[in-house]
């Protein structure tokens, strides 16, 4: 079974522990930890990013949701969305948990204020202020391309996989900012997409349509 360390580097454990009551709502849990897998790929692919700036971010950009009454938090996304101004005040709540959390913590070689600048305007900031900026971006909205994103997408709004694929290529995919950031949302979408036509082409739809429980699984 993979460590949590696996994923999350140990300087930023700390982090997530105190970070991780303010995302139990609405998946968020969830999505930062495939957010921080993706940004890590993301870094790997993108000379001059910086991984103590980005990956920090990334584990702390969703805490201001916690402040929102959650009846609310669904009103704040998706295609037609009431209430954007709940976005704006996310940012803003995270970063004032954040630096909290940060400064207490003060993680070795960490620019708390390069954090903070970049989970500020995360979602209602379209262009990137810089390239870890650009990176983190890519690695939130990345999360929506991924497999786990479009289920959680799916479950949200009790919609077809191919609303969501179609909500992707409308609009979310041309958001990315880096070219790896583009590959990895025209990748996924595609290899999706491609998934949901196995039945039309073979009568039959995939033998493994999930992965197995970890305890069930012997090598």
């Amino acid at each position: 079974m993979t460590a949590a360390a696996d994923i999350i580097l140990p300087r930023d454990l700390p982090l997530w522990h105190d970070a991780r009551p303010y995302l139990d709502v609405r998946n968020n849990d969830e999505h930062t930890i495939v957010a921080y897998g993706l940004a890590r790929a993301l870094i790997a692919q993108t000379p001059g990013a910086d991984e103590s700036v980005v990956l920090p971010a990334v584990l702390l950009h969703d805490v201001g949701w916690k402040m929102i009454p959650q009846e609310l938090l669904l009103l704040a996304i998706g295609r037609r969305p009431s209430r954007p101004d709940l976005v704006r005040d996310h940012e803003v709540h995270g970063v004032r948990i954040a630096r909290e959390i940060l400064e207490r913590h003060r993680p070795k070689g960490v620019d708390i204020e390069a954090v903070l600048d970049i989970i500020d305007g995360h979602d209602t900031v379209k262009e990137a202020k810089s390239l870890n900026d650009a990176v983190m971006k890519d690695a939130d909205k990345g999360w929506r391309t991924t497999p786990h994103g479009m289920r959680t997408i799916a479950g949200w709004y009790g919609v077809p996989v191919s609303e969501v694929l179609h909500m992707l290529r409308e609009r979310s995919n041309a958001l990315m900012l880096t070219p790896a950031g583009k590959a990895l949302a025209e990748g996924n979408t595609a290899a999706v997409a491609a998934e949901q036509q196995v039945a039309a082409y073979l009568g039959h739809g995939p033998e493994f349509p999930d992965f197995p429980d970890a305890e069930d699984v012997t090598w």
